[in-house]
This record gives structure tokens, sequence and C-alpha cells, in this order.
């Protein structure tokens, strides 16, 4: 069910052959029964999926998803509830799916929104979503007229939920790899469009990360970064020495002109912020689908503008970037 062949096959003698012919291995890593405990569970779970045929598919609506024209009987929606609920946490969403709604953590969908029309226009685009989780934003891309859309995701449980969705909405041009960004290639130059949304101040090095976002770029290409920032001025940067939102592995904090600064630095232009977001427990919370604790229990109780540890609370900025040069289509 999980079968990424005809991704290699059309990779190769591409601008992408370098990576198809590594990507079977990187892929059999990725998916390693005896690294990943629960790997074989997840796939049992999407082996019990039943045997649906969607006659409508919905890419450019809040909710991804397909649904028939008939009545779903209710044995067959319990199956499914049931099959989906077995790859829980569902993080990055929402999606439905012959009307069974996943009710993910994340309203990813707003997050969409406050970017989708301050970016270049994806139709026709390669595009490469770094950390894209389960897929949801990859599926709005390819809404939004993508050529191809490729996500990559270390998690093997984000990549089952992926192939559980595509088992219904069954798109030839999106795929996501089990795959971290070092395993990428080096210097491809081969993606029109580059997302890197949530990952940042999970690097220990900003700047190597923004290079290796660069190095994915064609000439003229937009790099897309969402990330936590803080108020502040130029060279103003929050590095928690310990937990940040009880998250561990935060890194970096910059101000958004700190931000614009690294940018600059590296060599992209047209750098600029579109968006500057706070955070709020309604579009980060726990639900059915995600049952751990969320956004309001790192927050303080007496004071939601800090974090648990005394941080400014989460704010979140897009930014875009270009690299030099005359962007032309290639698909």
């Amino acid at each position: 069910m999980i079968d990424y062949q005809p991704l290699i096959d059309h990779w190769r003698n591409s601008a992408l052959d370098s990576w198809a012919q590594q990507l079977d291995q990187q892929i059999a890593s990725g998916l390693n029964h005896e690294r990943y405990g629960d790997l074989q569970r997840w796939l049992s779970a999407l082996e019990a999926l039943p045997q649906l045929h969607a006659e409508e598919i919905h890419l450019n609506t809040s909710r991804v998803g397909a649904r028939t024209s008939q009545p779903v009987d209710e044995a067959t929606t319990t199956q499914l509830r049931a099959a989906l609920q077995q790859l829980h946490p569902w993080r990055k969403g929402p999606f439905e799916l012959f009307n069974v709604h996943i009710d993910t953590e994340w309203r990813s969908d707003w997050k969409w929104g406050r970017l989708h029309e301050n970016i270049d226009p994806l139709s026709g685009r390669r595009v490469l979503d770094v950390g894209c989780g389960s897929g949801y934003h990859c599926w709005r891309m390819l809404g939004d007229g993508a050529a191809e859309v490729i996500g990559i995701d270390p998690t093997p449980l984000f990549v089952v939920q992926f192939w559980a969705l595509q088992r219904y909405l069954q798109q030839n041009n999106i795929w996501v790899l089990p795959l971290a960004m070092e395993q990428v290639p080096p210097k491809l130059q081969a993606f029109d469009t580059v997302f890197s949304m949530g990952v940042l101040y999970h690097r220990r090095s900003p700047f190597d990360h923004l290079q290796e976002l660069k190095d994915c770029l064609r000439p003229g290409g937009q790099l897309v970064v969402e990330t936590l920032v803080i108020e502040g001025e130029l060279g103003d940067t929050l590095m928690p020495e310990s937990r940040y939102a009880r998250m561990a592995n935060v890194w970096f904090l910059p101000s958004c002109d700190t931000l614009l600064s690294w940018l600059r630095k590296l060599g992209f232009v047209d750098a600029e912020v579109v968006n500057v977001c706070v955070t709020t427990p309604q579009e980060q919370r726990s639900t059915d689908w995600m049952t751990f604790h969320s956004l309001a229990d790192f927050l303080n109780p007496e004071d939601a503008s800090q974090s648990i540890e005394g941080h400014p609370a989460p704010c979140r900025a897009v930014v875009t970037a270009r690299v030099p040069g005359t962007w032309k289509p290639l698909l």
C-alpha cells in the first residue's frame, strides 16, 4: 500500500535523478521496523481502512478530504473511524473522510489562510514542504495548482497518516517521504517554492537550515518560512536555556528584523514579513484526535501572554524571500 517506486521512476533522468538514486534506501531506513516499534501497528491500521470510492475530492477547502454521493453505512463509518483513530495523535489538519471529521490539534487551515495569498502563485511549480507532518499543507499546495508537491518528515506515524489519506484522495503528484532535511541531497536547485513551517526554531543552527533550504531552490525560486518570533529590534534573539512552552528542542527565536537579516546575510533577496500572529488555544488545542496536552497547558495560567516558563507566549511570523535570478517555469 506504501509504494514510492512511481516517484523514483518519475525522477530518473531528471533534475532529481541524484535523489532518485538513493531514495529507495532512504525510505527503507525511514520506515525501519526495528527502529520504530509501533510501525507495524500503524501499518495494520492502514490495512484496516475500509474500501470506499471517493466521488468528490476536496483539496482547497478547510477540511481536506473525500466524499461520496451515497451515505456510508454505520458499520463502515465505525470501521473507518476506528482505523484512523489507531493513527493517533493527529497534529496537522483538519481532514474529513466520508463524513468522519479528523479534528486535529492544529487548525492548520488558519495558517494556510494567513500565507497563501502572500506568496508567489504555486500554479505549475514543483514544491518542497520541509517538516510537513501528515501533509495537510501539501494537499493545500496541490489544491492551489502546484504541479508536484514533495513533503518530508522523519516521523513515520505522520507518513502513514499521509498514506491513509492518499488511500482515498489518490493524487499522483503528491508525496510525503520519511526523511529529515539532512537527507536531501545537497545543492539540488530543483524546487520552485520551498516551505519550512514550524521547523527553524528546532534547528541548532538556523543559518545551516536556511542555507539548506536555499540550496533546494532554482534561480528566482521562493522560500516561505513560518517560525516562532519575539518582539524586538535587529539583533534581538531569545535562546531559552531550558524549555520553551514545554518544548525541550527550541534553540533560537529571533525578532522579525533579525530573521530578515539572517536571510539577507545568506544571499536571499526580497525578504519580507507577510504575517505576524499570536498563537491561541483556539488554533492549537487538545481534541479527540490529539488527546495529549496542548497550548493551553503550555501557557502561564495567570498570564496568557507568557509561556509556563515565563518567556513571551508563542507568536509566529511568515517570512518570504527569493533566490537571486529570474524564475522560469520548469514543469
